[in-house]
């Protein structure tokens, strides 16, 4: 018996800039021929809903059109970076915009449990944020890496916890920097997660670090060109589909849904010339 969830990512939905929209019609076409249990979508669900709360509002309205049952967590481009960001684009995580991202898409942390595991979804966003959902985030997920019993954990964060080492010390924005990812890894304590999937880099990668299986979701919209972005793994439009076994087994692959890939060079009127 298997839990399966479709992950989509990085889907930048917008009805003033509807660049995207069509890709994840073709996605939800897909998402649906695989019949899915749940649909996650793990950030940048908006185009740039931090700033624009239509953007927040269309994107709901397209996810609901789907038809599956969705969670949500936000990224970035929902309610501002973390404040540990250098230049963070378009300004750090605020009160106010956290509250209209709850006010479209619900909690923004949340566990569910399927046959063999639990299944974290977490604000990446908030990590060294002073907000008090900070604090009370990192106990939620003390709680509930507490009394899981024998149940394996399956992580839903928008940033990849690290390229190649847990221990790396780089401070940036396409990873958690190294204090909030400390911070999260003592949270769960003894119950560390056996699979940490995540968006936000627009390419797909499925690697091992520390025991832990590590899945990047490509982006339902578009893909950054080389020269903007290294290139890590697979820089193609999509989605994964996360297989939980009952036997805390599991099993991802990306899978395509016959959209465009777009290089976001293409669309200067998305946010602005590279």
């Amino acid at each position: 018996m298997a839990f399966r969830i479709a992950q989509v990512s990085d889907t930048h939905l917008s009805r003033e800039k509807p660049f995207f929209v069509a890709n994840f019609a073709r996605v939800g076409e897909a998402v649906a021929r695989e019949q899915p249990d749940l649909v996650i979508n793990s950030g940048d669900i908006s185009l740039d809903g931090a700033s624009n709360e239509s953007d927040l509002r269309e994107a709901r309205r397209l996810h609901d059109a789907m038809g599956s049952p969705c969670r949500f967590i936000p990224g970035n481009h929902d309610l501002g970076d973390n404040v540990d960001v250098p230049g963070a684009h378009g300004g750090a995580i605020t009160a106010e915009r956290r509250a209209r991202y709850l006010n479209h898409f619900g909690q923004d942390w949340w566990s569910l449990d399927a046959p063999g595991w639990r299944i974290v979804g977490v604000n990446a966003q908030l990590f060294a944020s002073d907000l008090i959902a900070a604090q009370e985030q990192l106990q939620f997920i003390a709680n509930a890496a507490s009394d899981a019993s024998e149940r394996r954990f399956a992580l839903f964060i928008h940033k990849p916890l690290c390229d190649q080492r847990v221990d790396e010390d780089v401070v940036g924005g396409r990873f958690l920097n190294p204090s909030p990812r400390r911070a999260l890894l003592t949270a769960f304590g003894r119950a560390a997660p056996a699979l940490i999937a995540s968006g936000h880099v627009h390419q797909y990668r499925s690697s091992e670090v520390d025991g832990a299986r590590h899945i990047w979701a490509p982006s339902t919209a578009y893909f950054m060109p080389d020269r903007r972005q290294p290139r890590y793994g697979l820089k193609e439009v999509g989605f994964v589909v996360h297989e939980l076994r009952e036997d805390g087994s599991h099993y991802s692959r990306f899978a395509a849904a016959g959209t465009q890939n777009f290089d976001i060079s293409d669309f200067p009127e998305a946010y602005g010339p590279m």
